[in-house]
């Protein structure tokens, strides 16, 4: 279960190549599903054509839960592209993990908290971005001091904790997953062909359910993120 990540440096920054490189396969993988689904359209979708509307519907639904779509529909873009990514990373070290010299290489994009925080902040500069587009800047402000002024350090510790919640909710329940299935992995290696058979059924179950955890995330995370969103836009919050 010992590992560690790939690391090196450009112009004085740390990366992680192995993020990078899953990062890049998931937007590959959810930019390919978003051309097969559109190549041909038709009037009475098949295949993945129907899927994507699913997809798009799906997501309008929970924006429409939060706020008017006059005023949400903007933001369905926004949530189609998260709910994919955000289930591709979550679906990606599922199968299986790569260890090259006990450096970690496939995995599960949302298995780091750097990737989920990363992505908790982008929500965070976002949400904050549109409450001034929308109100104004004085009047985005006064939200914050609304209805009392002593109220601005519990706003602002708040917006830190929505953040800190939105990224590690999603990693730790994506990563929990791989452990577990890194367990019974090295279980099965251990003990051979006894240990093969032992692991066998509890992995399948386990798979499955990450599977339903995994997308429960994905619409968990582009939920939040509407709720956010429309606390910040809505004239009547």
């Amino acid at each position: 279960m010992e590992h560690k990540n790939p690391y090196f440096e450009f112009l004085g920054l740390g990366f992680n190549p192995a993020n990078v490189m899953m990062l890049l396969i998931t937007a590959i993988i959810v930019f390919a599903i978003a051309m097969i689904a559109t190549r041909k359209l038709s009037l009475k979708p098949t295949g993945m054509q129907n899927f994507m509307e699913w997809i798009m519907d799906f997501v309008k639904g929970i924006i429409s839960s939060n706020m008017d779509w006059k005023t949400g529909g903007k933001f369905h873009v926004l949530g189609i592209t998260l709910i994919m990514f955000i289930f591709v990373s979550n679906m990606l070290g599922l199968p299986f993990s790569i260890q090259v010299d006990g450096y970690l290489w496939w995995k599960s994009p949302t298995a780091d908290p750097i990737i989920t925080l990363t992505l908790a902040v982008m929500i965070l500069l976002l949400t904050n971005y549109y409450g001034v587009k929308a109100l104004g800047l004085g009047g985005y402000a006064k939200t914050f001091v609304s209805p009392l002024s002593f109220l601005l350090p519990f706003k602002i510790i708040e917006e830190l904790a929505n953040t800190l919640t939105l990224g590690l909710r999603l990693y730790g329940n994506i990563y929990a997953g791989e452990v577990l299935l890194g367990l019974l992995a090295t279980m099965a290696g251990m003990w051979g062909g006894m240990g093969f058979l032992a692991s066998a059924i509890p992995t399948l179950v386990w798979q499955a359910f990450s599977i339903f955890i995994g997308s429960i995330q994905a619409f968990i995370f582009v939920m939040l993120t509407m709720v956010y969103m429309s606390h910040k836009v809505s004239k009547d919050h």
